[in-house]
């Protein structure tokens, strides 16, 4: 597989990506949305988990398809980042249709990073202004690292952030992914600068520092943050028809590049989760959906690792950006 054209989650064409961040309040918003509905599923394997209308993306549910997906800061103040999004369909005119109503799907979920050094004494809650202001800057190219849902976090030992990528598969389906990374876990491996990710990098996108030199196993991981100030949200998508429950599976699948990336992961003290979208361009064969399983993971792991990358120095950081650290 190759990058795409951008390296970035809208390389799947007919996605945009919006983001809002405040430098005082040290958090932000991701919004990923489209021109028409898409299909869109969900897996969750942190221990602490915050969303908002995810039941919906069973594949039991009635509703199949949804307008926009939210990754915000904020913990649970942050799911109101949603509404602001809902706010910005509705001046559009998009929703399910419902009689004479027009009733925009928006599914969220947020991480927390309240305990960053941001001034959080706020009065009315900020985060649904911050969404619709993303959702209106949508578009199809946008910052990594200190920006958006990403712009507070923090990793074990790296300052977080957003991060994306996308790979073209030979038969002409392309996946992408987009990751705010603030886990419990290390994205590097011990005191180094070596990336977890190392060996699905594609043409020095993260720095190209090298392999780990120690195994995952060989030292005992130790969580530099307190609990529950942590969560790794990320979305998936591919321009292949998938049905829900295909899309669910592409989550399903993705969440091993949250593992390989990042240790360790899915822990109680994190709310893990993978959204999958599937716009519908290209058609898919069954025994095809194993490869974008393996790509949505692949473009997932490289994703993380350029989220930390790309990251950039702000006065008040609790810690190091990768970009300053120590030769590892």
């Amino acid at each position: 597989m190759i990058q795409g054209p951008r390296n970035l989650i809208t390389d799947v064409a007919g996605l945009r990506v919006g983001q809002a961040q405040d430098e005082t309040l040290r958090s932000g918003t991701t919004v990923l949305t489209a021109d028409h509905p898409f299909t869109a599923a969900v897996s969750v394997m942190g221990g602490a988990p915050g969303t908002r209308e995810t039941d919906l993306l069973d594949p039991s549910r009635l509703v199949q398809k949804v307008d926009a997906l939210v990754l915000s800061g904020g913990s649970a103040f942050g799911l109101d980042a949603c509404s602001g999004v809902t706010d910005g369909l509705r001046a559009a005119g998009r929703g399910l249709a419902v009689g004479d109503a027009r009733v925009p799907i928006v599914p969220g979920a947020i991480l927390f990073d309240l305990a960053n050094g941001g001034d959080k004494a706020w009065d009315a809650n900020p985060y649904r202004a911050l969404g619709r202001t993303a959702f209106d800057a949508a578009a199809e190219t946008f910052d990594l690292g200190t920006a958006g849902a990403g712009f507070g976090a923090m990793t074990a030992r790296w300052k977080g952030g957003v991060g994306s990528a996308s790979c073209v598969l030979k038969n002409g389906i392309t996946v992408g992914a987009l990751v705010a990374v603030n886990a419990v876990g290390s994205v590097t491996a011990g005191e180094s600068r070596r990336f977890w990710a190392a060996p699905w990098e594609i043409d020095a996108e993260f720095g190209s520092v090298g392999l780990p030199a120690v195994l995952v196993g060989e030292e005992e991981p130790v969580a530099l943050k307190r609990q529950g100030e942590a969560t790794t949200l990320a979305i998936v998508a591919t321009d292949a028809d998938l049905t829900q429950a295909q899309a669910q599976r592409m989550a399903i699948a993705a969440q091993d590049g949250i593992a390989r990336g990042i240790v360790p992961a899915h822990t109680q003290y994190d709310g893990d989760l993978v959204f999958a979208a599937a716009t519908g361009a290209k058609p898919v064969r069954d025994e095809e959906m194993f490869l974008l399983g393996h790509a949505a993971a692949c473009a997932l792991i490289r994703a993380i690792a350029r989220a930390i990358y790309e990251a950039t120095p702000r006065e008040g950081d609790l810690q190091p950006v990768w970009r300053n650290g120590l030769a590892g």
